[in-house]
């Protein structure tokens, strides 16, 4: 065989290998839930880079939610374990395939410039909310996670003429009203909270009354890239994930 034949061979069998390699990789979509997003677009570009898949993040809530999952185009979602089993009865999702991957703890913000109160004990927390002219919170995990622990402080009815929820029109996450000056100290999951632009973070909220939001991801009953998406599963709980998540303030699930 001479040499420009077997030039030739080659560039053929590069040119197949290539084409394998693109026709295996999948273009994988993961709807997330507010609190999981900044692990999930962490995880997703490093699975990416290892994989050869392509891994696309969207954030998508209640109407947005709905609308991307009624396409069909998504592979994943990850949600709160209560909605999650909620998509496991309608049949939206792979019931097999709920894994449980990330921790997101409590944590206080207030609005950037503004001082700065001691929470580093729950006392010092207490006289913080009590001292606040307002403060606010969502209804989701980490709403409900905060008032549980108002409620062990004894402040539930001291705090509630002063406590705004977040939602409605205007949405968004706490760090938004903080920015608006909508209230004073905001109370949300950590990870959507430190090193936001226009927002000091506090620190979280002392333990025992920090009550972390959890969040599982599954396949999507109506993906038809199941495979590659429990590939980025498998990788979102393996040992390599863990200090990528933690990067972004929050713990992996421990099993």
């Amino acid at each position: 065989m001479g040499t420009q034949t077997k030039l030739a061979v080659i560039g053929i069998l590069l040119a197949a290998g290539s084409m394998i390699q693109t026709a295996s990789a999948a273009d994988l979509v993961i709807l997330t839930n507010q609190g999981a997003t900044p692990g999930v677009k962490e995880l997703a570009a490093a699975f990416s880079r290892t994989s050869g898949h392509k891994v696309t993040v969207i954030q998508a809530e209640d109407g947005e939610l709905e609308r991307q999952m009624a396409g069909g185009a998504a592979d994943l979602i990850t949600q709160n374990p209560g909605p999650m089993q909620d998509l496991v009865k309608a049949g939206k999702v792979v019931g097999a395939t709920v894994t449980p991957f990330v921790l997101a703890p409590l944590g206080v913000a207030v609005k950037a410039g503004a001082p700065k109160p001691d929470i580093s004990t729950p006392e010092k927390y207490k006289a913080a909310l009590l001292a606040a002219k307002s403060i606010g919170y969502s209804r989701g995990c980490s709403g409900t996670n905060a008032g549980a622990g108002i409620a062990q402080l004894g402040l539930t009815e001291q705090l509630k003429a002063k406590t705004k929820f977040t939602g409605g029109a205007t949405g968004g996450p706490v760090t938004d009203y903080l920015k608006r000056g909508e209230f004073e100290i905001g109370i949300q999951q950590t990870n959507i909270m430190a090193g936001v632009p226009g927002v000091d973070f506090v620190g979280p909220v002392p333990a025992p009354l920090n009550k972390s939001c959890q969040s599982d991801v599954a396949v999507l009953a109506a993906s038809k890239q199941a495979e590659p998406a429990r590939q980025f599963i498998r990788f979102m709980i393996s040992p390599e994930a863990a200090p990528l998540l933690r990067k972004t303030h929050v713990e992996p699930f421990k099993r």
